[in-house]
């Protein structure tokens, strides 16, 4: 499997309990999803563990890959294919890609900062990401970037990974991927209704957007 992530790549709402995110996860998975994003803030490590083994064999069973948020050690111990970290969560990127080895994806969150990127592409990050490019409900607080600055991230780093963040729905995917990301990360505009079934229809139409555009 190739490193670079592309097409949609959902992440999870936060602090779901395990049944309600595994069906949520197993449907952006029957609709086409084939990046997953686990997000675990507040139960403890222990029950972040189990849930996150789970969905790496649900991942897997769709040939998926599974980034795991702000936890490296988390993301080794339950051998997810990536872990995705904020800029307050990388103190030194070359030595924990030194750490990690080559296998495990490193993605870090750059905003709209393209110095940070920079450094962060320098040092090993496999993947950055831009935004909000939009406003957006899952973060209130993150400055609204626009297409504008993700084209000029793309111009700017013409070979690196870019995935865009922030306010995508199926009414403006299709600009994201014009604008020059390699994929879309969507959280409410893909789980928001919390139910399986339409989650899955909302995750085709999503992956036949962003493949026709």
């Amino acid at each position: 499997m190739t490193k670079r992530i592309t097409g949609i790549y959902g992440i999870l709402p936060a602090d779901l309990d395990d049944a309600d995110l595994l069906a949520r996860a197993a449907a952006a998975l029957k609709g086409g999803v084939r990046t997953l994003q686990f997000r675990d803030k507040k139960q403890g490590y222990k029950r972040a563990i189990k849930r996150a083994r789970a969905l790496r064999g649900l991942c897997h069973e769709f040939e998926a890959r599974l980034i795991v948020n702000d936890s490296v050690t988390l993301a080794q111990d339950c051998e997810a294919d990536g872990v995705h970290l904020g800029r307050d969560d990388v103190p030194n990127l070359l030595q924990l890609r030194s750490d990690v080895g080559d296998e495990l994806l490193v993605g870090i969150t750059c905003r709209a900062d393209a110095a940070f990127a920079l450094s962060a592409l320098r040092d090993g990050a496999d993947y950055v990401s831009f935004g909000a490019i939009w406003a957006t409900r899952s973060k209130p607080e993150v400055p609204e970037i626009g297409l504008a600055r993700l084209q000029k991230a793309r111009a700017m780093f013409a070979d690196a990974n870019i995935c865009a963040i922030g306010g995508i729905t199926r009414d403006n995917v299709a600009q994201v991927k014009a604008a020059g990301a390699d994929c879309a990360a969507v959280i409410s505009g893909l789980f928001g209704s919390g139910n399986p079934a339409q989650i899955e229809a909302e995750a085709a139409l999503l992956t036949a957007l962003w493949d026709a555009a």
